[in-house]
């Protein structure tokens, strides 16, 4: 692995890719989850991200699937000493209620170490924003957590810059702990959640960015080009809006510094994820030791300025 980059405050560091735990239990099995895992931390990763929501939305299952199969695989394994691990709270509602209530928030995080049988969470995030919990009572109630060492440090997704701000403000004027890390949308093709007031915030306040959908979803692999191609995965049918969009100019953009380069196109949408400002490391998830082999190659890539600008171009 390239050198580790540090996760904003929040004492961590990282490579410049994190880990993706939403196929676990779902697109890909147990064993299949187990060698992906055992090749990443091999390569030298560290930080493997999942959430309690992960994968209610599949029939018949109910959620805590990937932080089972990730408890399960720690059990089997043994904790690896540079392992970190980051999950989430709020989309799936549960004892205690729904969103970031203090009293779901307690009993998720219990459930969370139960199924990833941990005594300590160490990045946990607020999953989306929640407009109906007040902010001094949602960091207070990540604060408790804080403090009976149950997580060690705190970060927040799916969340706008104001919002960021004012629960930025609330800890600080309360003496909690902060959000350290932010989790937003980032790819070539969906840009606007974090360039802008987010991004600036960020970076004035230290903070760590972990991008998720850096692969748009597996579209910037390359593998739907056409509506003929929608049917390859279970992810296929959100993809005809994305061809009818800026897609395939973005597309044509990564073939030309693939073209250059001699890297596959989900290493160059990684690449370039990692390379924008306040971005420390894209999250990006893997169905096989051979998926996640070639995203670990783009680790290895530098992207020229001029390439960075053709694509810049491409996506806006």
């Amino acid at each position: 692995m390239t050198q580790l980059r540090p996760l904003g405050s929040s004492g961590f560091s990282t490579p410049a890719l994190v880990l993706g735990g939403n196929v676990f239990g779902w697109t890909a099995d147990e064993d299949a989850s187990f060698a992906v895992l055992d090749a990443f931390m091999a390569a030298g990763g560290r930080m493997v991200d999942t959430a309690d929501v992960y994968s209610a939305w599949v029939p018949g299952h109910k959620g805590g699937e990937s932080e089972g199969v990730i408890g399960r695989w720690i059990a089997a394994r043994g904790r690896h000493p540079n392992l970190l691990i980051s999950t989430k709270v709020g989309l799936l509602p549960g004892k205690g209620g729904k969103g970031l209530a203090p009293e779901r928030i307690a009993a998720a995080c219990e459930e969370s170490l139960n199924r990833l049988g941990v005594d300590c969470i160490d990045l946990y995030f607020s999953h989306k924003d929640d407009p109906d919990t007040p902010l001094d009572e949602v960091m207070g109630a990540f604060a408790e957590l804080v403090s009976a060492g149950k997580v060690k440090a705190l970060g927040a997704s799916q969340i706008g810059a104001e919002r960021l701000s004012e629960a930025l403000a609330a800890s600080d004027r309360l003496g909690l702990p902060r959000y350290s890390v932010i989790q937003p949308e980032l790819n070539l093709i969906r840009r606007a959640d974090y360039e802008g007031p987010l991004q600036a915030l960020a970076m004035e306040q230290n903070l760590g960015v972990i991008p998720y959908y850096g692969l748009a979803s597996g579209f910037l692999t390359g593998k739907y080009r056409s509506p003929d191609d929608l049917g390859k995965s279970p992810r296929g049918g959100g993809m005809a809006k994305l061809l009818e969009g800026k897609g395939a100019t973005v597309l044509a953009a990564m073939d030309a510094v693939a073209a250059e380069t001699g890297a596959t196109l989900a290493q160059i949408a990684l690449a370039w994820n990692a390379a924008q400002p306040g971005v420390t490391a894209p999250i990006a998830s893997a169905t096989s030791v051979a998926q996640l082999t070639e995203l670990l190659g783009s680790l290895s890539l530098t992207l020229t300025d001029e390439q960075l600008a053709s694509l810049d171009a491409a996506s806006r």
